[in-house]
């Protein structure tokens, strides 16, 4: 009885005829991820209700602080908790700074940590051990938010669609840019409220 071979891939073709040699790029993926352990990232995804909870605090407080942050100008304080926010959210997330993070709404689990950063759900090459194609040993970042999700209270929000992502809002604060829209539209509904009632 012969054993059934594995299918080869067109990446493992083009790796044995690419020239041999002593050099072994350190890092030959596009995100950075090669040879790395996902087990933080999967933790965050597994306690996504617990996260969600807290976030939902967090966000609280720091509207709260919005008259702080304004007073001493949102641009002043962009630097100092954008390096917060990068160290804990790529800790916890693996996150990428795109500076629109939706990972409430994706289960805590990062779309842009996609190879392909789709922010929709998942292509059509997801692997049937819910590997990505693009990085066989990483789990599908949508199969995973997807599992997120449903721990969640707000989980059906994973059904709504993103925007594409605005690159020019890369390596900014995505607490900040709530926090401010926050306060805006609690600003607004402020307004309209007292217009309503002085006429």
């Amino acid at each position: 009885m012969s054993e059934k071979q594995p299918a080869v891939t067109q990446a493992t073709l083009v790796k044995k005829a690419a020239p041999k040699s002593d050099y072994k790029p350190a890092d030959v993926s596009p995100q950075r991820r090669v040879q790395r352990t996902f087990a933080v990232r999967l933790w965050s995804i597994r306690h996504s209700r617990l996260l969600e909870w807290f976030y939902s605090r967090f966000a609280d407080v720091f509207l709260l602080l919005h008259p702080l942050w304004k007073g001493i100008g949102y641009g002043r304080v962009e630097a100092p908790v954008k390096f917060v926010e990068k160290r804990v959210k790529g800790f916890m997330f693996d996150c990428r700074m795109c500076g629109q993070c939706v990972l409430s709404s994706t289960g805590m689990s990062c779309p842009m940590n996609c190879p392909k950063q789709l922010r929709n759900g998942p292509c059509g090459g997801v692997r049937a051990n819910g590997n990505c194609e693009v990085e066989p040993d990483m789990p599908c970042v949508w199969v995973k938010a997807w599992e997120g999700s449903r721990n969640m209270v707000h989980g059906d929000k994973i059904l709504d669609v993103q925007k594409p992502v605005d690159q020019s809002l890369r390596e900014t604060s995505a607490w900040l840019r709530v926090t401010a829209q926050a306060a805006a539209a609690r600003e607004t509904s402020k307004n309209q409220q007292n217009t309503g009632a002085s006429a």
